[in-house]
């Protein structure tokens, strides 16, 4: 017998799971609405947009299923580590064991797209675009969509509901009416903004390594971090103190200007004035945390991605959890032989704790105070060396271990535990009035 399956979200998790469901011997007829427009036909702005890294526990979730790996491999960058440049004009250089893989979230979810009618009859999935998800009816196995161009609302029956729609969703809004059902969100203390730079001019005196991931990083917490793309640009996100208003009021190209060139001068060199320009129009954004008692409702509602366990972007693990996420329920299914009922269930006993440990090492991995930062630094360094010799002692860097995929974020988050709380005690401390 078919089941319906009803997936609210075409972003990365959302469409890798409708990729393994399609796997599954036709077993499931596949319904994907977003409230945005389609990727594929529509320009989207970039004013909230920056690049993801996707480590090798992203990467494996693509593996899985055939092609999906190279096709995303061949519109991405290889990373190797990353390069702190500091306040006196010095660099220190951090490598990875292994490559990370540099893109823009849209291209990544247009290749996704792309490959879904190579994987089945196009009648077993189909994509419904500009439809806002209004209502979830748990009991009657419903929910209800707004159309964007007319007042038309649909129904869509299922046997399956998959809230694959962010931080903010609204299948997970349902869950609130429930028994027993918790969430915390929380705005991460820093806000971001968005910045593009064109292809560096062989006449400066600037030679930034394409392979890195580039920070710079001020005494009051705001930092930059930058990515080398295809096109010889470079793209990023500055991020700076919620309570710190100096770059959201900076209002003229010529006052975001004069802030780079005195603050950041070897990125107030490269920007253009028209990148100062759209800097200044281009709206503040905040970033929301997610934290959920479970990630299922019933025995046919499931939420994964940011829906289940937004994080913040610090360690760059949002998007490669929530398509772990994905690779996660697939193995549930082929563990219980499709039975949805236990599927869900058990999704969350095996995922919740992991989604939990993902949003205290992303909120406290990284530290605020400067002196901690460079024990973090310190501590990074010495791991190369003193791990492989003593590694009872010596515990593995935390951005290799969550990049690597070989253990889960709960099992990471009980080796790194006296660090998070040192770190967690400290922020406190800074961030408190």
């Amino acid at each position: 017998m078919v089941k319906k399956v009803a997936i609210v979200g075409a972003g990365p998790s959302g469409i890798l799971l409708a990729h393994y469901l399609l796997r599954r011997q036709e077993r499931y007829q596949i319904e994907i609405f977003d409230f945005r427009s389609d990727p594929r036909t529509v320009a989207f702005s970039k004013s909230r947009t920056f690049p993801i890294v996707l480590s090798q526990r992203g990467i494996n979730a693509l593996r899985q299923i055939e092609g999906l790996e190279s096709a995303v491999k061949a519109i991405s960058l290889e990373t190797n580590g990353a390069v702190l440049h500091q306040q006196n004009g010095k660099t220190r250089v951090i490598s990875r064991r292994s490559s990370q893989w540099s893109l823009d979230r849209t291209s990544l979810v247009i290749k996704l797209l792309e490959q879904l009618p190579t994987k089945s009859d196009r009648n077993q999935v189909n994509l419904h675009f500009n439809h806002q998800c209004t209502q979830v009816d748990f009991a009657a196995k419903q929910v209800k969509f707004q159309k964007s161009d007319s007042e038309a609302e649909i129904t869509v029956d299922y046997d399956l509901l998959i809230g694959a729609d962010g931080a903010r969703s609204v299948v997970r809004e349902s869950f609130l009416k429930t028994d027993n059902f918790q969430c915390e969100q929380k705005y991460v203390p820093n806000n971001y903004k968005s910045i593009f730079l064109p292809p560096l001019d062989p006449k400066l005196a600037v030679n930034w390594q394409p392979g890195k991931v580039h920070s710079w990083r001020l005494d009051n917490g705001t930092s930059i971090l930058l990515l080398y793309q295809m096109d010889s640009s470079w793209s990023g996100v500055v991020l700076f103190p919620h309570q710190d208003k100096t770059i959201a009021e900076l209002a003229t190209p010529q006052e975001v200007i004069s802030y780079f060139r005195q603050k950041f001068p070897e990125i107030g060199q490269i920007l253009p004035s028209s990148e100062a320009a759209d800097f200044a129009n281009r709206s503040v954004s905040r970033v929301l945390t997610v934290r959920c008692n479970r990630y299922h409702q019933g025995d046919s509602v499931l939420l994964i991605g940011d829906a289940a366990h937004a994080v913040s972007p610090s360690l760059g693990q949002g998007c490669n959890a929530a398509l772990e996420d994905a690779n996660i329920f697939n193995q549930i299914l082929d563990e219980y032989a499709d039975n949805l009922a236990v599927a869900v269930e058990q999704f969350t006993i095996q995922r919740q704790a992991d989604g939990i440990a993902l949003v205290e090492l992303s909120d406290y991995g990284l530290p605020s105070s400067k002196k901690l930062f460079f024990e973090l630094l310190l501590r990074n360094s010495l791991s190369k060396y003193l791990h492989p010799i003593s590694p009872k002692f010596f515990l593995p860097s935390l951005f290799e271990l969550v990049a690597e995929g070989k253990l889960s974020y709960s099992e990471i988050l009980d080796l790194y535990q006296d660090w998070i709380a040192k770190v967690k005690k400290s922020n406190q401390e800074i961030l408190s009035p």
